[in-house]
């Protein structure tokens, strides 16, 4: 695999020696979808990279990545970092990067939030699913500049930002929409948002789930319209041991929504793990 300039951001611990956290987080995102809960785990480390091709890494110098680059450039994140015995965090498409990275004989434990359980082409939005594939192919085929004004259009983001929220906090509704106006647009190029974009939906957690023998925490989400809890109960047996936390009343974005809880359960899981 093409080695990729992976940048990433450290919040400390108030106290040396804290226990490591690593987050990674969903498609189209970067680490600031993920610094609610981060500063809600205060006392312990936390690292958070951009995943490649999103945010301020690079892409790869190729095309047709799959989701085992990822899982190895997981792995060799963790490697550099120093962080392979921290407690690995993943939310949504991260949840299939961290299942793919981490199935083998890793037994430190990992965290899987609003995790895609099964294919989204079998979620319960299917039309949404085969709209959402022909929108990223029309603009695959179009040329740089007309490509990247149709992936980046605000009206899709902002389309997007209403279907995935979820909360009736009219503030914190703006609050997502401007979050996802300003950092869900910041790939490095269209050919590898779109390549990325398949791979995120010809794959899932459930694909891994046996080949992981950590122990695992789920935390879903009873509204999620990407995976429906049916299908994470379903995911639950399919771990040697997992923990399953449904979080109500709340859909896909748990980590805007809902970080607090998220934390709490991460921190809880945590403790019953040691």
């Amino acid at each position: 695999m093409d080695r990729v300039e992976t940048h990433w951001w450290e919040y400390p611990a108030p106290v040396a020696n804290a226990q490591t956290i690593v987050l990674v987080h969903g498609y189209r995102g970067d680490h600031h979808g993920l610094e609610l809960i981060a500063r809600a785990l205060k006392e312990f480390r936390v690292v958070i990279p951009d995943l490649p091709g999103f945010g301020s890494t690079e892409s790869w110098d190729k095309s047709g990545q799959s989701i085992d680059d990822y899982g190895r450039w997981l792995r060799e994140f963790l490697i550099a970092t120093g962080t392979r015995d921290a407690v690995i965090v993943g939310h949504s498409f991260g949840s299939v990067v961290v299942a793919n990275g981490l199935r083998g004989k890793r037994r430190q434990p990992i965290v899987l939030i609003n995790p895609i359980a099964q294919r989204a082409l079998e979620g319960p939005r299917l039309f949404v699913a085969i709209i959402t594939r022909l929108w990223y192919s029309i603009g695959k085929y179009l040329p740089v500049r007309l490509g990247d004004a149709w992936l980046s259009n605000p009206l899709f983001v902002r389309i997007m930002s209403g279907i995935l929220a979820t909360t009736t906090d009219k503030s914190l509704r703006e609050w997502i929409h401007a979050q996802h106006a300003a950092y869900f647009s910041l790939y490095a190029d269209k050919d590898s948002l779109v390549d990325a974009f398949d791979v995120s939906i010809s794959s899932c957690v459930a694909d891994y789930a046996h080949d992981i023998h950590a122990p695992v925490l789920l935390i879903a989400s009873d509204v999620d319209d990407v995976t429906p809890l049916s299908a994470q109960v379903a995911l639950q047996p399919m771990f040697d041991s997992a923990t399953l936390v449904v979080l109500t009343c709340v859909g896909h974005l748990i980590h805007y929504e809902r970080p607090i809880e998220s934390a709490d359960a991460i921190r809880e899981f945590m403790i019953a793990a040691n």
